[in-house]
Order: C-alpha cells, then structure tokens, then sequence
C-alpha cells in the first residue's frame, strides 16, 4: 500500500534532507513540504474538502515550525483531521517532551539528525494507525475526519462599529437555517453578547483556560443555551480576567468547538489579543467590519497590516463588511478594499440605527423585527459567507425562508439600494 506523506519544514536545509530520505522509503509518496502552520491546515483542509481519502496517512511536523509552535500544530491537526497520524521531528528527546508531544495527539518522535530506520518506523506507524483508524470510521467517518466545523471571525476596525451587532445577526440566520451554531464572545475585557441576547451568566470562557483536555462533557457546562438555540460562550463578567485566556487556550477552544458545533461565530470586538489572534488565524472567514468614514478605514488599514506583520492573516483572505452604509457618502466600498486590500463582501449593512435602537436598549437583538434592512443585510451577508443551508427548493439567503424567522432574508429590498435615511445601526 501506498503511504502518501506530507512534510511540513520551514527549514531550507530540514526540507531537503527530510525529503531525500522519504524518496528512499519503500512505498512511499512523499508532498512537498509546506513551509509553514497556515499553509500545513490550508492543504489538509482542502483535501479532507474532498474526500477524507485524499488526505495523507502520514504528516511530520518539524519542531522549528512557525507561526504555530509544533506541539499546539499538532493539537490542531489531532482535532481536526483525527484520521492523519503525526509525527514530530525534534532535536529533543526527552521524556518530557515526548509526553508532551503524546497528549498533543502526536503518533510518533524522530530525533535529530534524521536516521533512515528510524524514520522508516515512525513513519510506517503512523502510517497504519491512519488506516485503522479511516476504517474504524467507515463510510460515515468523513464529516468527522474533515475540517470540522466553519469558524468565522468578526472584528472590528475600531470600538463601535457593530461587530457584536454583527456577530449576534450571523449566528442566528445560521441557527435558523437549521445549523448546531456556538457564538462566542472573544472580546474579553468589554464582551457585549451577553447584554445584547438578554443573558445571566454564571460560567464563561475563562471556565475552559487551564483545561488542556475539553471533553464535549466539559465544553456544555460552560457554554451556555440561549432560547433562541443558540449556544453561548461568553466573556467574563470580569474584563481584568481576560489576561487568563492565552493563545494557547483559544487554540484548544476554537478546536473543541469546531469538533462538536457545525458553525462557529466568534466576536473579536476590535482590541487585539494572543486569544482572538490565535481564533482569527484558525478562523475559515475573518470578517473586518468598518463603518465608511476616514477614522474606522484607517483602522480597518491598520489592523490588516498588523495581522499580516505577525503572519496572522493575509490582506486578501480577509472580508471587509462596511455597516452604516449610505450611497451619499464620500468613501464607498471600492475605496476602502483599495485602501485596505481586503476583499469586500457584497453585502453592505444600511444606515438605520431606529430599526436596532429599541432591540439594543431591551437587550433584545433576538427578536430584531424581520422586516428590519439592517436584520436582512446581515442574514444576507450570512448567506454570502455560506454559513445559511439553503432551504427548501435551493433557496438560498435571499428569499428564502429561516426556520424560526418570520420574514426573509433579503439584499436591497428597496428601489435605491440599501442605505436609510436617519440614524445610524451599531
């Protein structure tokens, strides 16, 4: 049988050398390595897209990857694709760090410098765990060796600009479609999703930050069950405890929800930390949302160069959604993907804060009156991203009818486009 491996080495020098060595392996059908964490899950999500079967039964991960550190790499790859065995190429062999590589989810260890049997080893190990483990799965195991769950990300260029609005909207035209949705709220320190859904909470997402192994059973008590069927992951009561969630605990939390909820919608808010990072790296979509005046597209600007600088995401695999839209405006949507180099959604959220005002004021954006232009833009916009099932007959975001929703999603329902004429939405 045909082992098909895959290398990620960001190394020059690893790379050949791990290479000509499983060129010589029997039976083997070495990739060529990948150079860094992004472009290793980009791969392997793009092939479990296709078939679990086309995804390698063999990945080695070389210590000195980047930008995520291997062992957490590992984490990702054990969670979301558990039917590919991984093996870790380290200078170090140390039992600790051999149990370390272990809990991560690692199949195997070669030491540094690469020996051929030892290699030969792992690698064959690896290789038929994979396979047991695809037939253990059976025919129904795809969905559950692919990529998981959807993760989208929302962010805001700057405080105020409608993320949470935003984030609270896609996760119910998601619910509604007929998806298993988690709403997290990543904003740690002045985390809004609890007051706008009406919410008393006692556990929040600080509950999951030591807990190195999240079982379904620990994720449910944390989260927390809205009546509208959504789930709740919500950010403490207490902004200062937001320091307790490191990159490392958004990682594993991202992952656990992935595994378990077909959508994930996290609210970034607009300050930038190791843990909302961490979720808009790993996220499927990141949303940008920017309102269309020179303050918030310079921030919009600001954060894309920062997220590139830390090779946390590219320019152009970012979504910008401009909210409080008006055709009267001087800056219109091509001028800010211009300025930004994002790609803009073709949603754009209308001006009409009276529509949201009472909803906001009750806490109450749940029950947002379905003939509102801001409610249908942003169940739009949720279309656009495809995180809507289509309904029945193919219909799909626009015009066609949610479960649990009155009203359809709709675009421009109003001859002249979207944009209202008072107020503002949030």
């Amino acid at each position: 049988m045909t082992t098909r491996i895959l290398p990620a080495v960001g190394d020059a020098d690893a790379a050949r050398s791990v290479t000509t060595l499983l060129s010589r392996l029997p039976d083997a059908e070495p990739a060529a390595p990948v150079g860094d964490s992004t472009q290793l899950i980009d791969t392997l999500a793009r092939l479990a897209g296709e078939s679990i079967e086309e995804l390698p039964e063999a990945v080695l991960v070389h210590e000195r990857i980047g930008p995520v550190p291997a062992l957490e790499l590992i984490r990702e790859i054990s969670l979301r694709f558990p039917a590919v065995g991984v093996v870790l190429i380290t200078a170090d062999a140390s039992p600790v760090l051999f149990a370390a590589a272990m809990d991560a989810g690692a199949r195997g260890l070669v030491t540094l410098p690469l020996g051929y049997e030892e290699l030969a080893n792992r690698v064959q190990a690896a290789a038929q765990w994979s396979t047991g483990m695809r037939r253990h799965l059976g025919p129904g195991g795809e969905s559950s060796s692919g990529p998981g769950g959807t993760v989208v990300t929302v962010t805001g260029a700057k405080g105020g600009v409608g993320a949470t609005v935003t984030a609270v909207q896609l996760a119910l035209a998601a619910q509604a479609s007929g998806h298993t949705v988690v709403l997290v709220d990543l904003d740690l320190q002045t985390g809004d999703v609890a007051a706008y859904l009406d919410v008393q909470f006692r556990r929040s997402v600080v509950d999951l930050a030591t807990i190195t192994d999240i079982s379904p059973r620990v994720l449910s008590d944390a989260v927390f069950s809205h009546d509208t069927g959504l789930a709740l992951l919500l950010a403490p009561a207490e902004g200062e405890r937001g320091e307790e969630i490191s990159d490392r605990s958004a990682r594993q939390i991202v992952g656990a929800l992935r595994s378990r909820y077909e959508v994930v919608v996290i609210d970034c808010g607009s300050q930038m930390s190791g843990a909302n990072a961490a979720a808009v790296e790993m996220a499927d979509t990141a949303v940008l949302v920017t309102t269309p005046d020179v303050v918030a597209v310079r921030g919009a600007k600001r954060i894309v160069r920062m997220w590139d600088r830390l090779q946390i995401r590219k320019a152009q695999e970012t979504v910008s959604v401009v909210n409080r839209f008006n055709r009267n405006t001087e800056i219109q949507p091509p001028l800010i993907q211009r300025i930004t180099g994002t790609r803009m959604a073709g949603t754009s959220v209308p001006a009409n804060f009276k529509e949201l005002q009472g909803a906001v004021d009750s806490g109450r954006m749940h029950e947002l009156d379905p003939r509102s232009t801001v409610k249908q833009a942003l169940w739009a916009l949720a279309g656009e991203l495809g995180i809507v099932k289509p309904g029945p007959g193919g219909a799909g975001a626009r015009g066609g009818l949610l479960r649990g929703d009155k009203g359809s999603i709709g675009g421009r329902r109003r001859k002249g486009g979207p944009a209202g004429r008072g107020g503002r939405s949030r």
